[in-house]
């Protein structure tokens, strides 16, 4: 049936004003403090960003910005506490890619984070460092690898979360160099890294944020990088491909996420907030200090992050049915 030229009309003023409204809202959000959550515990890779991130958005948005550490439950806890917030923008959560690509086909969870959450922008990217106790017989891939094999069922190593890529990368290392290391899950980097010092635990697959700082100090030894090329805050640390295991090349990465339902108008203007700050030459520097990689230019759309984080999520699925992981 024809619209009638009052419904028309009506029609064109409830466009116009949905026009406004969002353009209002794009203009004076946030309109009050924002809450960013970090699924780790403070000193470990996301504290760091978040924090350093947190600092820039106040000024940018003129509104604080309180980070808070939520950490546990391979990330869930957060994501719960994102759940339960008003989903208006105002809370915002720091994660890295596995949260999304890898946690779900480690654990069953009673969510699928790829549902619960949409990536706003990209913050940074890394590959891990494989790190050892001070005290163990090796200084080099070679050695560990024969310290291990030296010492069946006695080597264990650490991952800053289990079902995370510092999880599935000591389990590729194993089925790839025929070893035998008992798998250590812990609540963040820094107890896991804590552990690797006291010898509790051999070796770790951790960020360069947190490695760097023990590594300079002479606390732990750093054999490899799983990123492509070799870190340049530690260039004399080779990358596994060079050793002859390209296949523990990753490249995990950080970004912020909210639920999807929060405002176009609000996650727009969050995304033009992250981008303003990662632009900045101290926010920049801080990156190359901490051994993270600022985002390429331009920056990764929201519809190519999560086309991304989809290719991703297929490619750890098999690598875990590959190597027999089973759902914990």
């Amino acid at each position: 049936m024809p619209l009638s030229r009052r419904s028309f009309q009506s029609l064109c003023a409830a466009g116009a004003f949905s026009l406004l409204a969002a353009s209002a809202l794009a203009q004076t959000f946030p309109d009050k403090p924002v809450r960013l959550l970090v699924g780790a515990p403070p000193g470990g890779t996301a504290d760091i960003m978040g924090r350093v991130l947190g600092e820039g958005l106040s000024k940018e948005f003129g509104q604080p910005v309180v980070v808070e550490n939520k950490a546990g439950g391979a990330g869930m806890v957060a994501l719960q506490e994102l759940s339960r917030s008003s989903h208006d923008g105002h809370t915002i959560l720091l994660a890295i890619s596995g949260f999304l690509t890898e946690v779900p086909h480690a654990f069953k969870l009673p969510v699928d984070p790829m549902k619960a959450v949409v990536p706003i922008a990209e913050l940074a990217r890394t590959g891990l460092f494989f790190v050892g106790n001070n005290a163990v017989p090796a200084t080099n891939l070679k050695e560990v690898i024969a310290h291990v094999k030296a010492n069946p069922g006695k080597i264990s190593y650490a991952s800053y979360t289990a079902g995370t890529v510092s999880h599935t990368l000591g389990l590729t290392l194993n089925q790839r160099a025929g070893l035998d290391m008992t798998h250590v899950g812990y609540r963040g980097s820094a107890p896991g890294l804590t552990d690797v010092m006291a010898g509790h635990v051999q070796y770790m697959f951790d960020a360069p944020a947190s490695v760097l700082p023990m590594y300079k100090a002479g606390k732990i030894k750093v054999f490899a990088t799983t990123g492509p090329e070799r870190n340049p805050a530690a260039p004399e640390v080779p990358t596994f491909a060079e050793l002859g295991y390209r296949e523990m090349t990753e490249l995990p990465w950080v970004a912020m996420f909210v639920t999807p339902d929060v405002p176009a108008a609000a996650q727009s203007r969050l995304r033009e907030g992250l981008l303003k700050v990662l632009a900045l030459p101290v926010v920049r520097e801080r990156w190359k200090d901490i051994g993270m990689a600022v985002p390429p230019t331009p920056a990764p759309t929201q519809q190519a992050l999560i086309k991304t984080l989809q290719d991703e999520s297929a490619k750890h699925a098999k690598k875990l049915a590959d190597i027999g992981f089973k759902p914990e």
